[in-house]
């Protein structure tokens, strides 16, 4: 069933330009794979997802649209948690949630979009994970 769900986002995401994708995902207990996000007590993870699009506008609605049904919050929402634009330090085109045990960073940078969710993780671990990712991103 996430398959055919990750496929389907996939697809979408094609549709809006995407021309390939990496994804990542590492635990300390498999069982956090098929688990739904945050609905493990004590299981570390961390997942990362990178799309490419042919130029910076797909990215940007892609972006936009909402990345494997993350879609940014509205600018003017006040939530606990969340944080959008440069207050994230991702730049201005991305989004933070991070309330224990989720921490999530969608973001766009140039021509790619980017997911990072971790689980049960420090804000230190977030940080890290997502400077890794962004520095990536050329």
């Amino acid at each position: 069933m996430l398959a055919i769900r990750i496929a389907g986002q996939w697809q979408a995401l094609q549709s809006l330009g995407a021309v390939e994708a990496s994804i990542s995902l590492f635990t300390s207990d498999p069982t956090a794979c098929t688990a739904e996000l945050g609905a493990v007590a004590k299981i570390k993870s961390t997942a990362s997802f990178v799309a490419r699009f042919a130029d910076d506008g797909q990215a940007d609605r892609a972006w936009q649209a909402g990345v494997l049904g993350f879609a940014p919050p509205a600018p003017d929402l006040v939530a606990p948690g969340i944080k959008r634009g440069t207050d994230t330090g991702l730049g201005s085109s991305s989004w933070t949630y991070d309330r224990q045990p989720v921490r999530l960073a969608c973001w766009r940078r140039s021509v790619f979009v980017a997911l990072v969710v971790l689980t049960n993780l420090d804000a230190s671990a977030f940080k890290s994970a997502t400077g890794a990712v962004d520095a990536r991103l050329n």
